[in-house]
Parts: C-alpha cells; sequence; structure tokens
C-alpha cells in the first residue's frame, strides 16, 4: 500500500485535552461473524434480540459522562427497532452505518456490496431523520484485495469509513495500512479512519476496543490510548458493540474454544469499563472529530 502520510490535525488549546472518538458497532450476539459457522442465518429472526435494552445501558452512561458518540447500526436491526435508533438521534449522537445484515465486505462481489452498503444508508437516513455519512465494514473486512470497496462507499455518498484495521489478525487486517485517519484516493475521496493501535517492537498492537480491551487490564488500555494521543498527536478511536455488556445473553452450543474465549472473556466487568473509560477521556462523534477539521 502507498505510504499516505495522516491528515494534518489541529493541535487542541492550551489545557485542552484531545478529544477522541467514541463508536459502537450495533449488532446483537447471534450476528457476530464468528458465530456463522454454529448460528444459520435464517435462524435470526426467531431468536431473542436484546439490542434494544443493552442500548439503554449504553446511552445512560454516555449521559451521565456527557459522551457523544459514534453508532455504526446494521440495517437489520434498525429495521426492527426504528425507535432505539430515534433515540439515538435525539440524544445527540452520530447514526452511522454497519451495513444491512453484517455480511463481510471481502465476502460480496462489488454489485452486492454496492447494494449493500446503499440500501443500508438509505434505510438509516429514513428512520433517523439525518445524513449517514460514515461506514464500518462487518469484522474490517477491507484489506488489499478489495479496496475498490472504499470507492464504492464513496460513490454511494459516503465521506468515512472505518473499516481497515492495521494489525495482524486470523480473521482480519491489514498490518502495512496507516495507523491514522487518511486518504486513499486523495482528499477529494473517502476519508479512512483505522481504529488505534500503537507501534511497539516494531508491530502495530491493538489498542482500541473489542475483545482486546475486555482482555488486558484497563491500565494498560489506558496507557495506550493515553500515549497515541500524548505521543503521536493523534485522537483515538474505541469501539465496543452492546453484546459486550450482556452477561445474560444466551450462550450458543457447540462454539469452538477459541471463539467462545473471546466472546465472552471478562463480559461481567465490561460495563463497569466502559463507565470508566468515559470518565478518562474526552469524547466525540467522528463526524465532527474527522470531517469538521477537514
Amino acid at each position: 500500500m502507498k505510504p499516505y502520510e495522516p491528515v494534518a490535525r489541529q493541535a487542541p488549546a492550551p489545557g485542552e485535552r484531545i478529544k477522541n472518538a467514541m463508536t459502537c458497532d450495533v449488532e446483537d450476539y447471534f450476528q457476530v461473524s464468528a458465530f456463522a459457522p454454529y448460528i444459520d442465518r435464517a435462524s435470526w429472526p426467531a431468536r431473542e434480540c436484546r439490542v434494544e435494552a443493552n442500548i439503554e445501558r449504553i446511552l445512560a452512561i454516555y449521559e451521565r459522562h456527557g459522551v457523544r458518540a459514534t453508532f455504526f447500526t446494521l440495517g437489520w436491526i434498525a429495521e426492527r427497532y426504528p425507535q432505539m435508533v430515534k433515540n439515538i438521534v435525539a440524544a445527540g449522537h452520530e447514526l452511522a452505518s454497519h451495513g444491512y445484515g453484517h455480511l463481510r465486505a471481502s465476502d460480496q462481489t462489488q454489485a452486492e456490496f454496492s447494494n449493500d452498503i446503499r440500501s443500508a444508508k438509505a434505510l438509516l437516513e429514513d428512520i433517523g431523520g439525518q445524513a449517514v455519512l460514515g461506514y464500518r465494514a462487518p469484522s474490517f473486512s477491507i484489506g488489499h484485495a478489495n479496496l475498490w470497496a472504499l470507492e464504492a462507499l464513496h460513490d454511494a455518498g459516503y465521506r468515512y469509513s472505518s473499516s481497515i484495521y492495521p494489525i495482524a489478525h486470523d480473521h482480519y487486517g491489514m498490518p502495512d495500512a496507516p495507523r491514522f485517519a487518511f486518504y486513499p484516493h486523495g482528499p477529494d475521496g473517502l476519508l479512512e479512519v483505522p481504529v488505534t493501535t500503537v507501534n511497539m517492537f516494531g508491530r502495530n498492537l491493538p489498542a482500541g476496543g473489542g475483545g482486546y480491551f475486555r482482555l488486558l487490564p484497563y491500565a494498560l488500555s489506558r496507557w495506550m490510548m493515553r500515549k497515541v494521543n500524548r505521543e503521536d498527536g493523534q485522537p483515538a478511536l474505541f469501539y465496543f458493540h452492546p453484546w459486550e455488556l450482556d452477561p445474560g445473553q444466551p450462550r450458543p452450543e457447540g462454539l469452538d474454544a477459541k471463539s467462545r474465549f473471546r466472546h465472552y472473556v471478562n463480559i461481567e466487568r465490561m460495563e463497569g469499563r466502559l463507565e470508566q473509560l468515559a470518565r478518562d477521556f474526552a469524547w466525540d462523534r467522528m463526524d465532527r472529530i474527522f470531517l469538521e477539521q477537514k
């Protein structure tokens, strides 16, 4: 990949903390990509949905701490829970797209992907009543083999994506991608904003949420994000899922050991950690942090 330079950023005023981007991928527990071999997609409509209650808890945390965030929302979820989507928007948060049915971008043809991102955008805008500018691919499934997806997003009217994760992972990742926001096709095109990493020992290490946030000690995650703010002068980008705050969710049978560990490790501690994270950093929506400085 061409070594793009990070987007230039304005330094915060003296005494002002860097605002970091808080994001949530709005999907339910049975839609997780790692569960695909165990949960038939056709069974989704019959399964117990818990996303509404979990989103209510998240919105309450954000309200207590003055956090504004970006919610990358599945069209499948929005279609079934339109009032939840309206509550997100009414609370001052950004509504963004996670596609319609949680299909990996890398598993779709160009025509299928284009239809998916356009239909999801139209559906979310119709329900939420605001422009949808951002997109995150399920499982960060844009990489070297399908960079055409970034142009498709721009053509569909999106202004930014958060779909490339610059780490090595067995399910996703593009380790040689830039660590911070960049324009893959020039400043008139789509902005790509990777999830936060720190570079240590010549390798990018995950520092922006997901299962790593539950696995690692909270103090280590906080140190890594502060390092990005202090030494790189960049906002951190954090992400998580509503099901990560839900220890009582149904547990599918037959999961392999790795998927079971990744999904459930420290899940009972997540809500408390999210509360602490909200206190320890300044947070805002992605559109305000990355688009308003353009």
